[in-house]
């Protein structure tokens, strides 16, 4: 059975993943490669994949 990749758009970025970052400041990530790669669904519309944010999320540093 082939597994489903969902989508993730900029305002489940903040709203389901908890993602504080500006738009801009995601945009500055994925430029130096330490964000996922945005995919673009149209002129004015982008996602990401959901698996590739979430391991994102649990690559990043805890605080002590």
């Amino acid at each position: 059975m082939q597994q489903v990749r969902k989508l993730v758009s900029k305002k489940e970025l903040k709203t389901v993943h908890g993602i504080p970052y500006s738009f801009a400041h995601i945009a500055r990530l994925e430029k130096a490669g330490e964000f996922p790669k945005r995919i673009q669904l149209g002129a004015c519309r982008v996602a990401w994949w959901e698996d590739e944010v979430e391991d994102w999320k649990t690559s990043r540093p805890r605080a002590a």
